[in-house]
């Protein structure tokens, strides 16, 4: 949907605000609409003709519009030039970091995906031997896109990422290459790179191109190895004091015999909505799977790490095996497939997550909530479905319960956004309405 004609400048600006508005509104409708004449921005934005030429003169001259092609029956004229941005104005890295991976997309100005590298790390090696491993995958993508440098980095990556500093806070519990990997791409590139959660980013590519598309106030809660939330309320992407809003796994709860502490989640929501919680529970009803794993949870996240999901639809190694989806999600996915032989372990599951769901809504009144991870992805609407009908029985509030719709790419996807967002807010003047990336 274009934005409304009022959006453009009124009398009341000042000759160079009115400019940079009504460039914004002109740069927001290319963008969502595609190429449009000079007549059809005349008639999107209600300003007059000569400010619309003017605006497009201005606009070719600053190298962010082009002619696109010609519109009509006679294609002729320039009544008919179509108008379009351009897209090789400025390529943006997204990254999408792992405990054993680091997934990189180049995208044009648009936002559109170019390429798209995954390289493998070890874990236990030598944090600067996989930082140079990342660098060469974001060299590799930036050649493959034909792009020499980018304009604008956005990293996603677990832990909790201080909102004063756009760095990572509490470092003991994330792996040493991730902050070195950052400290060298602001070092090496010389242009912003925007730090961001995982599950942040995730909840921007829901809200863009996802469940949540309809949505001003939402949370997601990822459900993953680990859990997590992110918050968006009246569009705006809410991160906490120290970048910690979402941290559900230290949400204490019922049925799991502990309270969590400072230094883990475990006795928290983590226990029973975690992987390994997922796996023991399968296994209590039946799914052989589940019983060969660990119910312990020795994996437990410590605080700001519990959301990672592997990005699975994009070939990129998961956190159990360089190839297969994760045990927990297989077994979700296994449980829908079976209907109702799968049906209780459903049943449990759901009452688990809507235990969590609904200390959400007491707090926050999201009005919706979108399941995202692997879990959230396995259970599509079978289990969003059962989550949605215990949570009516334990809260009052209405709330809307979704699965995750973006898929296996949403942290890259995400980033990708974050990086599409600072970009055009510095190409295109000032901040449009929306979730907003860190600056």
């Amino acid at each position: 949907m274009h934005p409304p004609r009022a959006a453009a400048a009124g009398r009341t600006a000042s000759p160079t605000t009115a400019r940079l508005i009504n460039d914004r509104l002109a740069l927001q409708l290319l963008q969502s609409e595609g190429p449009l004449t000079a007549g059809q921005l005349k008639s999107l934005t209600g300003l007059s003709r000569p400010t619309v030429a003017d605006l497009v003169e201005r606009l070719q001259e600053a190298g962010l519009i082009t002619v696109v092609g010609e519109s009509g029956a006679q294609r002729r004229g320039p009544n008919a030039r179509l108008y379009g941005i351009v897209a090789d104005r400025a390529h943006l890295v997204g990254l999408d970091l792992r405990t054993h991976s680091a997934t990189v997309a180049v995208a044009d100005l648009l936002g559109r995906v170019r390429a798209e590298h995954t390289v493998l790390i070890d874990p236990d090696g030598a944090p600067d031997t996989a930082v140079a491993t990342a660098l060469a995958a974001v060299d590799k993508a930036l050649a493959a896109a034909g792009a020499h440098a980018p304009h604008t980095v956005a990293v996603g990556a677990p832990g909790l990422v201080d909102p004063a500093t756009g760095r990572f806070g509490g470092t003991d519990w994330i792996p040493s290459w991730h902050v070195g990997l950052v400290g060298a791409l602001r070092a090496r590139t010389g242009v912003p790179v925007l730090l961001e959660n995982e599950v942040n980013l995730a909840a921007i590519a829901e809200q863009r191109d996802g469940a949540a598309h309809d949505r001003d106030t939402f949370v997601l809660l990822w459900l993953g190895q680990g859990t997590g939330a992110a918050v968006v309320l009246d569009g705006t992407l809410r991160r906490g004091a120290s970048g910690g809003t979402g941290e559900i796994g230290f949400l204490p709860v019922p049925g799991t015999g502990a309270l969590p502490s400072a230094s883990g989640c475990d006795g928290g929501f983590h226990s029973l909505a975690g992987s390994a919680a997922i796996c023991a529970l399968a296994a209590e009803h039946g799914m052989p799977y589940g019983a060969a794993v660990d119910p312990k949870g020795a994996d437990a996240p410590s605080p700001g790490t519990g959301a990672h999901e592997p990005p699975s639809d994009t070939g990129a190694p998961t956190e159990a095996s360089p190839t297969e989806a994760p045990p927990a999600e297989s077994l979700v996915r296994s449980a829908v497939a079976a209907g109702d032989a799968g049906a209780a372990f459903l049943d449990a599951l759901a009452a688990r997550i809507a235990l969590g769901v609904a200390a959400v809504c007491a707090v926050l009144d999201p009005g919706c909530v979108v399941l995202g991870g692997e879990i959230g992805r396995g259970g599509g609407a079978a289990l969003a479905d059962r989550v949605a009908g215990h949570l009516a029985r334990l809260s009052p509030l209405r709330t809307d319960v979704r699965a995750g719709a973006v898929g296996g790419r949403a942290v890259l996807l995400g980033a990708v956004l974050a990086a599409r967002d600072a970009a055009q807010n510095e190409l295109f003047g000032a901040a449009g309405p929306g979730v907003s990336p860190r600056p």
